[in-house]
């Protein structure tokens, strides 16, 4: 199971580099003869000339807005750019980029969670990215799995500004250390649970959550072809790897570890009163937590199984340029500047959001371990298929606590899958 689990991370990272040197190849193919010309000036003759303004759709949250504010005036300082910001609702711009955009009406920037970029793709809103040999060298300093979120069929599209998953919360006074590996957290919870205390809780109804120990023997939902694109015709929700996994989720509720029909509302009550040792959960938890435990409170990277830390789901938010834009080029500029790392440290401090950008340095002991989590965390799937697991994994995962047989369980699920899925096509 190691050898498939690197080889499947070995391939995401290949078929990121391997868009993105298409992507590369683009700029050079109608270029005269340069022999004669410096390599300074035949880099000088690719760029297009500067626009006065760049205009840019920012989600209209304060924080959000003021930190853009700061970092689009230190790009206008270093390029001579005015930047137009628009507070505009991430969740609503791309209705407003089918209306506006193909009049010239749209922003040059626009910003998406990556798990719409199967929407986009098919609505023609966003730009192919033709990356210089320059800017393709400062993408590889991103995170691998942010970049390939915002990829689609094999083409980049997007520039990751944003990466947010979950981690293991503890609670010091019932945990002293945090567990390194699946059956450390397994047998503590074990030794802590007894009447109303638990050692361990998570949302064990939601694939968001449950992903890390579905995948943890070797499971997937969808596999992935080499260029990153996926093929939703193997899903691997219930090969033999996953039912292994999954009994193991099972044999939680069996032995009494966690009570059957637990959510993330009954979990995160019982987890502030003191009652649970600890629980998976998001960066967007820790004011709550931090408020009921003080500085009890911990957070760590979830912990290994046979050697390799658990994976877990991402979700990704990043800039897509236009498609109808006449400055791709400088909008790719604009959006690189704004998620590169000393961008990036300045929206972390002022919107509190964990960049995709790896040379940032988190020095927040809660925060630090969430961003160091996100080295080990795989994008959900961006395509429209992917709308099709949600409801039928929740509906297994019920049944799975209850005490169904998992293989049986999980092959419903896929047939449900399989049968939507087709559906989509007609």
């Amino acid at each position: 199971m190691l050898e498939k689990k690197l080889w499947y991370k070995g391939l995401l990272l290949l078929s990121t580099a391997g868009l993105l040197a298409a992507c590369g190849t683009g700029d050079n193919s109608d270029s005269e003869d340069t022999s004669g010309d410096t390599s300074e000036d035949t880099a000088s003759n690719e760029i297009p000339e500067k626009p006065d303004t760049l205009k840019v759709w920012v989600n209209d949250e304060e924080a959000q807005l003021n930190a853009y504010d700061e970092i689009t005036s230190n790009f206008t300082e270093e390029h001579g750019i005015e930047i137009e910001i628009t507070p505009y609702s991430m969740l609503e711009q791309t209705e407003g980029m089918s209306l506006d955009a193909p009049s010239g009406q749209g922003p040059d920037l626009f910003f998406q969670p990556h798990d719409r970029m199967g929407d986009i793709h098919l609505q023609g809103l966003a730009a192919e990215l033709e990356l210089t040999d320059d800017q393709m060298d400062r993408l590889g300093e991103y995170n691998e799995e942010a970049v390939t979120a915002f990829s689609y069929e094999g083409a980049q599209y997007g520039i990751p500004a944003v990466v947010e998953t979950y981690g293991l919360f503890i609670n010091t006074d019932l945990v002293e250390e945090a567990p390194e590996t699946i059956e450390d957290l397994t047998q503590t919870a074990a030794d802590l649970t007894e009447g109303e205390q638990y050692g361990f809780m998570m949302n064990a109804a939601d694939l968001y959550f449950t992903y890390p120990f579905i995948t943890a023997d070797g499971g997937y939902i969808f596999a992935q072809n080499e260029d990153g694109s996926y093929d939703t015709s193997d899903i691997g929700l219930n090969t033999p790897e996953a039912v292994e996994s999954v009994e193991s989720i099972q044999s939680w509720f069996e032995d009494g570890l966690m009570p059957q029909g637990t959510d993330l509302e009954v979990a995160n009550s019982l987890f502030m009163d003191g009652q649970v040792g600890m629980i998976i959960n998001g960066p967007w938890a820790i004011p709550d937590y931090e408020t009921a435990l003080g500085d009890s409170l911990m957070v760590a990277e979830l912990p290994s199984k046979d050697g390799e830390q658990l994976t877990s789901f991402s979700g990704n938010k990043g800039w897509l340029v236009n498609y109808y834009t006449d400055n791709q080029y400088w909008a790719t500029e604009l959006a690189l500047f704004m998620t590169n790392a000393e961008s990036s440290e300045t929206y972390y401090d002022v919107a509190g959001e964990l960049p995709a950008h790896t040379a940032v340095e988190i020095e927040d002991e809660l925060m630090a371990p969430i961003f160091a989590q996100t080295q080990n965390a795989h994008p959900m799937p961006n395509i429209p298929e992917m709308s099709q697991v949600w409801d039928p994994m929740a509906d297994a995962l019920q049944f799975i606590q209850q005490g169904d047989d998992v293989q049986e369980v999980l092959d419903e699920a896929v047939e449900t899958i399989e049968s939507e899925i087709s559906l989509m096509g007609q």
